[in-house]
């Protein structure tokens, strides 16, 4: 089978409503008890974001979007060539953490949303890696000649799980040790603090516009430790001091799901902790580099998409110890400034550098993706072309 070179050849994104600032975060989503939160400064001042976007009305506490909207914006904001509409793509891949029902796909959803000429579609599951893993589908697809283009969409709508009426409120006894222990802030409620909404989406193609800058994409590869690893990140369960998952359906009514605390977003903290660097560095990036002949000294920038900068300096320093310190100033992160948005900020950081004026045809960039909820890891490298 003959591979064709695939390039990503316009990204787009959309951020619903006006940046909300650290103070406003509580008066949008309103409070989960009947006092502000004390743990959420501790947390702030941890990951260091200090703006984000919601789908939600700020005044009236109403969702503004859903997430196949957000998703649609997004195509439809992509402009590959002058004349390009959704009736031109081939294929629709969408990965979300957050689709708008169970059933069906959250691809057939945003395809309805932008009432476009039929076309394949494809969801893909999971939590951060899903939007990749829409990515990875598209770049096959034209790769192998299955199809000309792909639209790959990554988008979360987060907030319509951290509203304060759907969260429980803070335990006061963990709120207490958060002071003591910077770390422990994560565990009493780091995802409402952390997450936000946003989609973005990207156009692929084997064929290069005549003019401008294109993505090549050189590989993506992805690696599962759930076989090894307990379950860390999660929603429509509760985890046992086993280990194991109880989902939501075992439980003898809806109800009583509901009573039990099943359908909030939650994260094993301590786990993440031990584990999400060190997977992702010594047991993922590590045999990349052997598997791609990889040298820091080629990379010219590097995308990692971090829930926190509590993460960055370790993240540094194990990347230092394999021997594969890419120095700082070719970092590129926008978590700051648009929040950590799940299976779209990959999406959302390499719009922001694609259209940055910085690239130069040439440069390699290095893409990473971790994702904490069974431990799944991912890499990408692109070619500026």
């Amino acid at each position: 089978m003959h591979i064709k070179p695939v390039y990503i050849t316009d990204l787009a994104i959309f951020l619903p409503g006006t940046a909300i600032e650290n103070g406003s975060i509580e008066t949008v989503l309103g409070m989960a008890g009947a006092t502000p939160s004390r743990s959420r400064r501790i947390i702030l001042r941890n990951n260091k974001i200090l703006r984000r976007h919601y789908a939600i009305d700020p005044t009236t506490g109403m969702a503004t979007h859903t997430n196949a909207e957000l998703s649609a914006a997004a195509v439809r904001a992509l402009r590959p060539y002058p004349d390009f509409t959704p009736d031109d793509i081939n294929v629709l891949c969408c990965g979300t953490s957050s689709p708008d029902q169970l059933m069906p796909g959250h691809a057939s959803m945003v395809h309805g949303e932008l009432g476009s000429q039929p076309c394949e579609v494809v969801s893909t599951a999971g939590i951060c890696v899903s939007g990749m893993m829409a990515l990875k589908y598209g770049w096959m697809s034209v790769a192998t000649g299955q199809s000309s283009n792909a639209v790959v969409v990554g988008s979360e709508l987060a907030s319509s799980y951290l509203r304060g009426d759907f969260c429980r409120p803070d335990d006061p006894e963990k709120v207490n040790q958060l002071e003591k222990s910077p770390e422990l802030a994560f565990e009493a409620d780091f995802l409402r603090w952390m997450l936000s909404d946003g989609a973005g989406a990207a156009y692929l193609s084997a064929q290069r516009p005549p003019e401008g800058l294109t993505l090549r994409i050189d590989w993506i590869d992805q690696l599962s430790f759930a076989g090894h690893m307990e379950t860390c990140m999660y929603a429509g369960a509760m985890k046992g001091s086993d280990g194991k998952l109880r989902g939501w359906r075992s439980y003898p009514t809806l109800h009583a799901a509901c009573r039990a605390g099943a359908f909030p977003i939650k994260q094993d903290v301590k786990l993440l902790n031990q584990e999400v660097i060190t997977t992702a560095v010594e047991r993922t990036l590590q045999p990349l580099i052997a598997k791609h002949h990889l040298a820091a000294e080629t990379v010219d920038w590097f995308l990692p998409h971090y829930s926190s900068e509590y993460f960055r300096q370790e993240l540094a320093d194990h990347m230092d110890a394999i021997g594969f310190a890419v120095p700082q100033e070719k970092w590129f992160t926008n978590l700051r400034e648009k929040g950590n948005t799940g299976s779209a900020s990959i999406y959302i950081i390499l719009e922001e550098l694609f259209h940055s004026g910085k690239l130069t045809k040439g440069e390699k960039i290095l893409c990473f993706i971790p994702e904490s909820g069974r431990f799944s890891m991912c890499y990408m490298q692109l070619t500026v072309a």
